[in-house]
């Protein structure tokens, strides 16, 4: 796990020569399993925004802040900075309990992008959007393996926020839509480690499938449980938050049957891929902490904040909402654009091949709003 400590007293020192963004990822938690690739993915993006000239002639600058807290003591620590001028723009992975308490306090202020997958349904001024939503992730997933696999029968395991609550209500219409149901929900405390009588209910429930909305560690050792309870047998996986870290942690004999759905998988053979690949194991080495959507997100978050700030022109927020709509960038997930505050980008369903993802298919996106 990653530490820092706390701004030096450089951070606090007006210098119109650099412009200082908090990156928000878990350092702690859950969702610690990834934070590394979280930082690192964000540093060569600003690294690379700064040979390109930097964002309104200034260097941008990351200061990491651990998301992995207590909601309200992130939005805290967050609006703090942005109070005492330390930051211009917020970005970063963390859950969407840190962005609900979050947005209300900074994001009239200064730009915010959030870079994780989530329900859906944000619209609060300011508040930039890089990632997944339910409709064009889990929907057409499902639908699909209805279709190929047969699946009709649904359970959904998730951990207790709104995140995972809000995407099993839609999950509920997406079941319908293909002719089934779903079975069954639970839902767990962040840092559960017992899954025993919610593999019981699972194998009552006579489910076909499983709707995965765990947290990083909290992921793994479900699927090391299942896998050790024989349940991969007879039920696939389908989650919407599965990267290759998470993967490797639960190994490879607790991943037979197991989907994952994201707008970016290391193992895509594509250029923007492959280019992708080639930047991050040249600046950080080979034994760097595995890539996956989730890390990469933070990737796009930097170069969208960058993108919105230099098509402004300036770091007002009426300007900046007034040209977000015309901002397009460049990235691993190829040429993106903003449309509602939310970026649009092709969708892929991926089966996890022991330690590794094998893209199975693109999926259609949808064209209506998240």
């Amino acid at each position: 796990m990653f530490r820092h400590d706390p701004p030096s007293p450089d951070w606090f020192t007006a210098d119109d020569s650099v412009l200082s963004v908090a990156l928000v990822f878990p350092m702690q938690g859950s969702a610690g399993i990834f934070g590394p690739t979280c930082e690192l993915c964000a540093q060569l993006a600003a690294e690379e925004v700064n040979r390109a000239g930097g964002v309104l002639g200034r260097e941008l600058r990351l200061l990491p802040v651990d998301g992995g807290g207590a909601p309200r003591e992130v939005a805290d620590h967050v609006e703090a900075l942005v109070d005492l001028g330390v930051v211009q723009g917020v970005t970063g992975w963390h859950i969407s309990s840190v962005r609900q308490a979050l947005a209300p306090r900074i994001a009239h202020r200064v730009p915010y992008v959030y870079t994780a997958l989530y329900e859906g349904g944000e619209h609060t001024a300011g508040v930039f959007l890089t990632s997944e939503t339910p409709r064009d992730q889990l929907r057409p997933a499902m639908g699909l393996l209805a279709h190929e696999r047969g699946v009709r029968r649904w359970f959904v395991v998730g951990n207790d926020y709104v995140w995972p609550r809000r995407t099993a209500r839609a999950a509920h219409a997406y079941a319908r839509d293909s002719g089934g149901t779903v079975q069954g929900e639970v839902y767990l405390p962040l840092g559960t480690h017992d899954f025993d009588a919610v593999l019981r209910r699972i194998e009552r429930s006579d489910a076909d499938a499983v709707i995965m909305l765990l947290v990083g560690s909290d992921a793994v050792r479900f699927n090391r449980a299942f896998a050790a309870a024989g349940l991969d047998a007879r039920c696939l996986r389908l989650s919407t938050l599965m990267d290759e870290n998470m993967l490797m942690a639960s190994g490879p004999t607790a991943t037979v049957d197991l989907y994952s759905t994201a707008g970016f998988f290391a193992s895509l053979a594509n250029q923007d891929t492959l280019d992708f690949h080639g930047q991050y194991a040249g600046r950080f080495g080979v034994e760097a902490p595995a890539l996956g959507s989730l890390g990469e997100s933070c990737y796009e978050g930097v170069l969208l904040l960058a993108t919105l700030i230099g098509r402004a022109r300036t770091l007002d927020m009426s300007a900046i909402g007034a040209a977000a709509e015309t901002v397009s960038y460049e990235g691993p997930r190829g040429l993106l654009h903003l449309r509602g505050s939310h970026v649009r980008q092709r969708i892929y369903l991926a089966r996890a091949d022991g330690v590794d993802f094998d893209v199975v298919a693109q999926l259609d996106l949808h064209e209506s709003g998240p």
